[in-house]
């Protein structure tokens, strides 16, 4: 039963960045650069895959996809931290909180399944090189694609649910500079124990199963790789993996501080956030642009062509 002395909340306070008070300007304007970053790699990478045609193949294919996934993903999250950075009243209605939280947890699960397609799609390319033409067709990419964001928003849906089904009582303090799922359940006016438990669980797992058989993709991918008699024909065969496996030791490894935290660890939740919300988006196209010679080629290329057409003018 609830206590007379709670109040149900209808909006919650986000405390987040508001424990550094004295850095708040400072942050907004390294984050907000950041976003700019990201968004400007991000929009690249898409734009060059749509309009050159040597890119129009399933890695690039998926590549674009993941893009145009963490673009989403940020969108959910920064704008609303950098609003709160500069203003006094961080408050969020609760209604505002299950959209925010059901966005970014069901975009961060279609990251992970997206990069598990593209370990799968670098297993097909070189383990059975004949065979990949037939096997990852360019309509199979995007019922992968779609399959990867059904996935991910399913899960969503169900955790989100299992968090929003109870009223929250108050105080109506998120310890965190967002929605996030750990920091809200504990707000609920019921026991919130098992509720935790279960979402973290599901997290968690979603989070282990698809590293894992990325995990798998490249333990076959190795193995194939070091059967390769030439050392040049082993490191190209390895390079068009680096980009990726580089972008989800990243990923995984942030996110996995996160979800992986003990119970009892006393770290700051509102900092051990900000790698796998703001660090990672933004260091991921950054990756696959600079480690990448098609995507190079492809860059130069456009702005060949742009500058031809002023010259034109």
């Amino acid at each position: 039963t609830m206590q007379i002395n709670q109040t149900i909340v209808k909006e919650f306070t986000l405390i987040g960045f508001s424990l550094y008070p004295d850095a708040q300007i400072l942050l907004f304007v390294v984050f907000f650069c950041l976003y700019l970053l990201t968004l400007r790699g991000n929009l690249t990478i898409m734009g060059l895959t749509w309009v050159d045609r040597a890119l129009h193949t399933p890695m690039y294919i998926f590549l674009s996809a993941l893009s145009f996934s963490e673009t989403c993903y940020t969108l959910s999250i920064i704008p609303k931290m950098l609003a709160d950075l500069l203003a006094k009243k961080r408050s969020v209605l609760v209604l505002g909180c299950g959209i925010q939280m059901y966005f970014f947890l069901g975009l961060g699960g279609t990251n992970c399944a997206i990069l598990t397609l593209m370990g799968y799609d670098r297993f097909l390319a070189i383990c059975n090189p004949l065979r990949y033409p037939l096997l990852m067709t360019h309509v199979l990419c995007g019922e992968l694609v779609a399959s990867a964001w059904a996935g991910g928003f399913f899960v969503s849906l169900i955790e989100t649910a299992l968090i929003f089904r109870d009223f929250f009582c108050s105080p109506n303090l998120v310890k965190h500079f967002f929605c996030h799922m750990r920091a809200v359940v504990r707000l609920s006016c019921l026991d919130s124990n098992l509720t935790e438990f279960i979402v973290t669980l599901i997290s968690v797992s979603g989070l282990l199963g698809t590293f894992l058989l990325i995990i798998l993709s490249y333990v076959f991918i190795l193995s194939t790789i070091l059967q390769i008699p030439s050392a040049e024909g082993k490191q190209k065969a390895f390079s068009t993996c680096a980009s990726h496996l580089t972008v989800v030791i990243i990923h995984f490894g942030f996110a996995s501080i996160v979800y992986l935290k003990p119970e009892g660890s006393r770290r700051d939740d509102t900092l051990i956030a900000v790698p796998y919300t703001v660090i990672t988006p933004f260091l991921s196209p950054l990756i696959f642009s600079l480690r990448n010679k098609d995507m190079k080629n492809a860059f130069v290329k456009v702005v060949g062509k742009i500058l031809k057409y002023r010259e034109h003018l």
